[in-house]
């Protein structure tokens, strides 16, 4: 096989990758989205063990050995990837995510690491001959940057697990003086090292580039509130994204390269699209300053307990069924009671009864982009019912009931009515706009931003307490 070849079959398994990920952008087409990725996959993989069998025949040696490991790594990989995408519940989906750029940090860094050792393997250098000052750039920043995605997206991991007693797993946020003052030192000593291995092709510089990345990560991370979760999750896709393209510079890999670039800099614009929805300073994000607020706001959430109007299933199902127009928001309490098939039946029966029924998608709603829209996808409910913020926003004045199911600080009006408030600023679903408004939640526990909520003591609000499945299937036996 000709290297014309090889790059034009890389060509197009790059343009399957962009044609994935416009048919991603909209759930309408996002299987053709997921079989253009899958196609695009294929021909990379299958290009490179042909490639690496025609290296090794080349070489004098003997190709079947070597693409056996490879093929081995595939196998292994494949398998636990398949295993665990299968058994994966939709509410631990965003810990598999973080999960995935973990791995493909850790890869960026272990195939860095080996470059180092023996350039000669990856055809940067003749054997013994010294790697080129351009490369050692590359190895240099693709190391730091895959440390970084590491460390990082392990303790994202364990905040939206959300079940380890270890401090830096925990929701809350991990703050302390001087914190940004230390990554901005770390990142200095961090670029320092990057130039000495430049300059010397320094073992010991490589490997504290590796620590301070790896150190970098966790300190980036730890000061984030469950509430910038979704930015975190999106800016870390984008961290795994330029990783691999860096290491794609040092191999003259091209396929690596675009298809790293490609999930740098979608994860990029994701990240500065969450950062618009949640009223975040995107340099902000970059820079590892989240967490502040929450931290403010988990001080400003503790509040006396104030009264609050209540009722039953029973009570909302009426308001439900009598109502012309009727607004859902989901949100990530819904995801933990997997109520989304019984909302499903819920909408059916409203819209048999003539209920012009719509869901309302908040950008950053759950624990990681789209997440609702998953779960709503889950349950097969019609694209063309489901809209995000600015589309249904301008509805909810004209609203008869908006039935709010886990959600809390994307439909707080706190937002909107205190300046003062940690989350001003922030976009919300205008859900107080409408006549009526329902609210389930297990207790009148703050949400992830530490917040108490207005919306829930308005005279025009009922609070429906207790489990979102048990509450709507409640419901749907109410409902006549």
């Amino acid at each position: 096989m000709s290297m014309n070849v090889v790059v034009l079959l890389y060509l197009v398994a790059s343009v399957c990758f962009i044609q994935a990920l416009k048919g991603l952008s909209h759930p309408t087409t996002s299987l053709r989205g997921n079989v253009f990725g899958m196609s695009g996959m294929a021909i990379a993989v299958l290009t490179t063990a042909a490639l690496i069998w025609e290296l090794a025949a080349a070489a004098a040696q003997n190709p079947a050995a070597g693409l056996g490991w490879v093929l081995l790594g595939l196998l292994a990989g494949g398998s636990v990837g398949a295993v665990m995408a299968r058994r994966v519940e939709m509410t631990k989906m965003p810990e598999l995510v973080a999960f995935m750029h973990s791995m493909i940090g850790l890869a960026a860094v272990f195939i860095a690491l080996a470059a180092v050792a023996e350039p000669w393997a990856f055809g940067i250098t003749p054997e013994g001959g010294p790697i080129p000052g351009g490369n050692r750039v590359e190895l240099a920043l693709g190391v730091l940057i895959g440390a970084i995605t590491f460390s990082g997206s392990v303790i994202a991991f364990g905040k939206l697990s959300g079940k380890y007693k270890f401090r830096l797993f925990r929701g809350a946020p991990v703050v302390f003086p001087g914190q940004h003052k230390l990554n901005l030192l770390l990142g200095l000593a961090a670029l320092f090292f990057c130039f000495g291995f430049w300059h010397s092709q320094s073992w010991l510089d490589f490997l504290l580039v590796t620590a301070i990345g790896l150190l970098l990560g966790v300190l980036l991370i730890i000061p984030i509130g469950g509430a910038d979760m979704p930015v975190v999750v999106s800016m870390l896709n984008s961290y795994s994204g330029w990783a691999a393209a860096g290491i794609g510079f040092s191999l003259n890999n091209p396929m690596l390269i675009i298809a790293g670039s490609l999930v740098g800099s979608s994860g990029a614009i994701l990240s500065y699209i969450m950062c618009k929805a949640m009223n975040r300073s995107f340099f902000n994000v970059i820079l590892g300053g989240f967490g502040g607020e929450a931290a403010g706001a988990a001080a400003a959430g503790e509040q006396a307990q104030r009264s609050v109007r209540s009722g039953s299933p029973e009570d909302a199902a009426f308001l439900l069924a009598n109502a012309e127009s009727v607004v859902i928001v989901p949100g990530y309490g819904l995801a933990v009671a997997r109520a989304q098939h019984a909302l499903k039946e819920l909408s059916t029966k409203l819209a048999a009864k003539g209920v012009d029924v719509k869901y309302a998608i908040h950008p950053v709603a759950g624990r990681m982009p789209g997440h609702m829209n998953v779960l709503l996808a889950e349950a097969e409910v019609p694209y063309d019912q489901v809209f995000e913020m600015e589309d249904v926003n301008p509805e909810f004045g004209q609203t008869d009931v908006v039935l709010v199911l886990g959600a809390n600080d994307v439909v707080n009006p706190a937002a909107k009515n205190d300046p003062k408030s940690p989350i001003a600023g922030m976009p919300i679903l205008e859900a107080y706009k409408a006549r009526t408004v329902i609210v389930n939640k297990r207790s009148m526990a703050a949400g992830y931003a530490g917040l108490d909520n207005e919306l829930f003591y308005l005279d025009k609000t009922m609070m429906v307490f207790g489990d979102a499945k048990k509450v709507v299937e409640d419901m749907v036996k109410a409902v006549e």
